[in-house]
């Protein structure tokens, strides 16, 4: 079902790639003080950012019910975009409107450089995802503390009990078919730190420019600071996540960067 979305999406990107950018395009997403849980916040961030490097207009609404009227999606649902009279959800379906219309950035790599950052995107959804979904529904602790009184702070009881368990049965599931949901939080942090060796080895390979790959953005750069801010800047009772990425200062430099030049959010006074 989740694979025929997608395919969808994309066939009907097809089909808007010679209309304009629509100037009422919307983002939506969950209420960020109340109700967003943390990998729904990186998802909606990383889109936010891509959409900003790419200097294309949007808005933002905020809804109660925004994941429930997404089409769907391979991770979190979240964000969707209305662009015109058409929806798009994620990240990968949101990029792929974009490009198809000649306005995304990278367009200045050639076809090995894109297959090469593509393999990095792929590394950074899946591994900070699922660490995201991990330690938001796993420990138990946050979930109780954080993730269940978030999630069911827009419903009145006793919905907000059945919502609460739909939500952390259907994230537990994804643990599993990904191979996460056996894991101990070690292992976690130890996946983690390799993904945050990896990319911070990539920027130490442009020691003079502030992207990814060179002195112009690309999508890596958009869905690695969606992660890595949020993942920084979400107070948890277990706070093992940030504290690996803190580890590794290219990559809070790298986010300090792109909050500044593009965001300029509070958050960026957590790091320290």
């Amino acid at each position: 079902m989740q694979s025929s979305q997608y395919l969808n999406q994309l066939h009907t990107a097809d089909k808007l790639s010679e209309e304009p950018w629509p100037e009422d395009a919307t983002l939506y997403q969950p209420f960020e003080a109340e109700q967003i849980l943390l990998p729904e916040n990186a998802s909606c961030l990383a889109v936010k950012a891509y959409l900003k490097m790419c200097n294309l207009p949007f808005g933002v609404r905020s809804c109660a019910n925004a994941e429930h009227m997404s089409p769907g999606g391979r991770m979190t649902k979240l964000p969707f975009i209305r662009a015109g009279a058409f929806i798009f959800a994620e990240f990968e379906p949101i990029v792929n409107f974009v490009e198809q219309k000649d306005m995304a950035i990278g367009s200045w790599q050639d076809e090995d450089e894109k297959a090469d950052m593509r393999t990095y995107v792929s590394l950074v959804e899946n591994i900070f995802t699922m660490a995201e979904l991990y330690v938001s529904f796993k420990n138990e602790r946050v979930y109780k503390e954080v993730t269940a009184p978030r999630n069911g702070a827009v419903y009145p009881w006793p919905l907000n009990l059945m919502q609460n368990y739909s939500k952390r049965r259907n994230a537990l599931r994804q643990l599993k078919v990904y191979q996460w949901h056996d894991l101990d939080i070690e292992h976690v942090i130890e996946k983690v730190a390799k993904c945050c060796e990896t990319l911070e080895y990539k920027l130490k390979e442009s020691p003079d420019t502030p992207f990814f790959f060179g002195d112009q953005p690309c999508e890596l750069d958009a869905i690695a600071f969606g992660h890595l801010f949020s993942i920084l800047t979400t107070r948890l009772p277990n706070m093992a996540l940030a504290q690996t990425v803190q580890k590794f200062g290219h990559l809070v430099t790298f986010c300090r960067f792109i909050d500044e030049k593009y965001f300029q959010m509070s958050g960026l006074l957590l790091l320290k």
